[in-house]
């Protein structure tokens, strides 16, 4: 037991160091945004937007969007770090867009009534599309580093004015695959890994103290000697004149 004991911290001494570098990478993986290059008259205001509320407009009529994850065709989204999503407008109506931000929320996939969390919405200022034209829109989230790995839906939406009426076109409505921070090095993967070391090397133990304790049974079990029994004398005074003696004289007399 005191070997088993010795064994087992010194497994964990072991791991601790790989349990703390993969906490770091984990919590250094977030980088700072980068700025994003405006082209023409866009310009990208952050979170600075007007308020339209929780209220769900309708789609304009000509105006179509599409989606894009660039070099992410996979759609795997890493827990706490930002994620490029191009936004494509085609305007096919009778009056110019006018752009005015980009949000979008994550949602349990079986029920997209239970929201998971609301990202950060985009601004935009100055962002037009005439009429007959297309334009692409950039837009930048980050799931929370907290948000556990698994498939959850994540739903986005453009919010737009046409005349100073407002509308909105849901862009994406689709799946994504959000990705533990950190490669394939986790905290959850080392300390899988590490018990199943140690949970492996306390069955070998086990098993090679059992055979060893087979070993020392057999060796001190008793050994039963078997020999020769020797008739006494004086039991072969007291049958002396018996029938014994006699059947066994007369075997002796036909012998010879």
């Amino acid at each position: 037991m005191k070997q088993i004991r010795v064994f087992l911290l010194a497994l964990l001494l072991l791991a601790s160091p790989f349990i703390q570098v993969a906490r770091s990478n984990s919590e250094s993986d977030v980088e700072v945004p980068e700025s994003v290059e405006e082209t023409s008259d866009l310009g990208i205001v952050g979170e600075d937007i007007q308020d339209f509320g929780d209220g769900n407009f309708s789609p304009a009529p000509g105006v179509e969007t599409v989606s894009l994850f660039p070099k992410n065709s996979a759609r795997l989204i890493t827990a706490g770090e930002e994620t490029e999503l191009l936004v494509g407008v085609k305007n096919d109506g009778d009056s110019s867009v006018n752009v005015i931000a980009i949000k979008a929320s994550v949602h349990l996939p079986f029920d997209h009534n239970m929201l998971v969390q609301n990202l950060t919405a985009q601004g935009f200022n100055n962002a037009s599309v005439p009429v007959s034209a297309q334009a692409t829109f950039p837009y930048i989230f980050a799931v929370s580093k907290y948000l556990q790995p698994g498939t959850f839906d994540l739903v986005g939406t453009i919010i737009y004015e046409i005349d100073q009426q407002p509308y909105q076109n849901t862009f994406y409505n689709g799946t994504i695959e959000v990705v533990e921070a950190g490669g394939f090095v986790s905290v959850e993967s080392v300390f899988l890994v590490t018990l199943g070391i140690a949970l492996l090397v306390l069955l070998v133990l086990w098993v090679h103290g059992q055979i060893q304790n087979l070993s020392k049974k057999t060796k001190r079990a008793p050994k039963v000697e078997v020999g020769t029994r020797s008739t006494d004398a004086s039991m072969d005074e007291w049958l002396q004149g018996t029938a014994y003696t006699q059947s066994l004289s007369s075997k002796s007399k036909k012998k010879k």
